[in-house]
């Protein structure tokens, strides 16, 4: 699972395996160690929830996918989720889930798991 954040908007990109796990699983979790601190991020699927949502709590971020639309994200087509949401301090929200494809320039990371690029077909 990969995380980019800039600005006011949050990308998680998701291998197949990783789709698949939450599909089954209802929810998927990694983390990185910063030395003294870890910084946790996860997706989870929530059947309380009619759009992506997100909260950030003791240096965990949780995007959190409605489960009537996670539970079929593995075996359907979709490529995209995103939704923006309203901040408590009135700002906007960016979120962003979507299957992460094999890049089309050469990169040293472990790409085996990525879905297909189409642009490489």
């Amino acid at each position: 699972m990969k995380i980019r954040i800039k600005g006011n908007s949050v990308r998680f990109r998701l291998t197949q395996t990783e789709v698949r796990t939450l599909s089954e699983h209802g929810e998927i979790y990694d983390s990185t160690n910063f030395g003294e601190t870890e910084f946790k991020y996860g997706v989870v699927l929530d059947n309380k929830i009619h759009n992506l949502h997100t909260s950030f709590n003791n240096n965990c971020i949780v995007l959190k996918m409605p489960s009537s639309i996670g539970k079929e994200w593995y075996s359907n087509d979709i490529i995209t989720y995103d939704h923006t949401i309203e901040t408590t301090k009135g700002q906007s929200l960016y979120l962003l889930l979507e299957k992460d494809f094999t890049c089309l320039d050469n990169t040293i990371e472990d790409q085996s798991d990525n879905y297909p690029n189409p642009k490489l077909t």
